[in-house]
């Protein structure tokens, strides 16, 4: 199912992103409002637009559908809860089912209350989307607690990846995943093919979310201190740092801070989606651990444009990799301690839990990356993902599987 537009520099094609639009689909016309949330430039939109266009072939009539993209210059005059209050009364005159779809609703001051009077006042099913995780506290929370659910929208999957480009010949996955790895996975990137063009569009993306999602947004005026927090973060992929440990770095550079303001930056760019925190988790304690948490970045294209492609532990970028595919399979992942010993990855759903290793490829005379999977004191499932595509079997009841493996969904559910 792909609905295609041709651009001026060539053709490029809107590949419907299936799992997205089942989830909306299956959400619509309950109570609930359905809340799309993401990194800039992930793809929320064009949902967002899928799920209008599935309405109109489904039979809804164009008239009870009321589209707003609050990005749009269009929109200027509609940007507090008062005026876009009546712009809504009088598109929506009549009575019966009204759908609702408003794109960037953070644009609008007080968004909330017209939310919550579009619930009340109609016979409505609503559908917003946001580019902050802030969107979710404060006010909707205390107004819609219990009457919104969130879909999650990250760039792209291997899978989707390799469909966006038409990427199909078993023999070449390596090279695909070699490309996935370099320009990372926003749907407009991936349609590029222009390599001085991937650089200039992931670069506008970079400094969009920079500027307008965390800079506008959190009040933030020393854009350079905030750019080395996050070349920081970008660098040390992999490794356990925390607030004070990058302030010390920092100030032994010459730029002196605080950990107040290093961790007041650091919710920022979470609530950006530009970074994830995988907290650390005592696997003997079963505690959760509040100290030195590992970041990772929500497209390591991104990484690629800020630190030069060359830059860097492709270890701790595979872990990336891996780490994003989790969470996009719904799991929820923390970074293990047994004793002294660092288990990568805790995985997390309602069916399951599962314990993943990443080694760039199996060391040779060494057991330590099974070995500490094996250490650990339970029966749940074990796996080891290398960057050796040639990788595969059981070693002692850890299952091995390749970063290519296990990207195209083998082996984890």
């Amino acid at each position: 199912m792909i609905s295609a537009k041709i651009d001026a520099g060539g053709i490029y094609m809107i590949k419907i992103r299936q799992q997205y639009l089942k989830q909306l689909v299956e959400s619509k016309d309950t109570e609930f409002i359905k809340v799309l949330t993401g990194v800039r430039r992930s793809g929320k939109s064009f949902i967002l637009n899928m799920f209008r266009d599935y309405l109109i072939s489904s039979g809804v009539e164009q008239s009870r559908i009321i589209y707003i993209n609050f990005e749009h210059p269009d929109t200027d005059d509609i940007k507090n809860y008062k005026t876009l209050n009546e712009y809504l009364k009088s598109k929506a005159e009549e009575s019966g089912k009204y759908y609702f779809l408003f794109d960037e609703i953070q644009e609008v001051e007080n968004w909330q209350r017209v939310v919550n009077g579009l619930r009340v006042a109609y016979d409505s099913d609503i559908y917003i989307t946001g580019s902050n995780a802030t969107m979710l506290s404060g006010e909707l929370a205390t107004l819609l607690s219990g009457r919104y659910v969130e879909i999650k929208i990250m760039p792209l999957s291997f899978i989707e990846f390799c469909d966006f480009k038409n990427y199909h010949d078993d023999s070449r996955y390596g090279r695909y995943y070699q490309e996935y790895f370099e320009i990372g996975s926003f749907p407009s990137v991936a349609l590029l093919q222009n390599e001085t063009l991937t650089e200039s569009v992931l670069k506008g993306i970079f400094d969009s979310i920079i500027l307008k999602d965390v800079c506008l947004r959190g009040g933030i005026k020393d854009t350079a201190l905030l750019l080395r927090i996050v070349r920081f973060l970008l660098d040390q992929i992999g490794h356990p740092v925390s607030a004070g440990s990058i302030a010390n770095t920092l100030s032994s550079g010459g730029r002196k801070t605080t950990n107040e303001t290093v961790d007041k930056y650091l919710d920022l760019l979470e609530g950006a989606f530009i970074f994830y925190k995988a907290d650390r988790y005592d696997i003997r304690g079963k505690e959760r651990l509040k100290t030195l948490g590992k970041y990772y970045v929500v497209d390591l294209g991104l990484r690629n444009v800020a630190l030069g492609r060359n830059r860097g532990n492709v270890g701790a970028q595979l872990e990336n990799v891996v780490y994003l595919e989790l969470i996009r399979r719904g799991f929820e992942v923390s970074v293990g301690k047994l004793d002294d010993k660092e288990i990568d990855f805790i995985c997390r759903n309602p069916r399951e839990t599962l314990y993943v290793q990443v080694a760039y490829e199996l060391p040779q005379n060494s057991k330590r990356e099974t070995d500490n999977l094996l250490r650990i004191p339970d029966n749940y499932r074990k796996i080891l993902i290398t960057g050796n595509p040639m990788d595969s079997g059981v070693i002692e009841g850890i299952e091995i599987i390749s970063v290519i493996d296990f990207l195209r969904g083998s082996l984890i559910s």
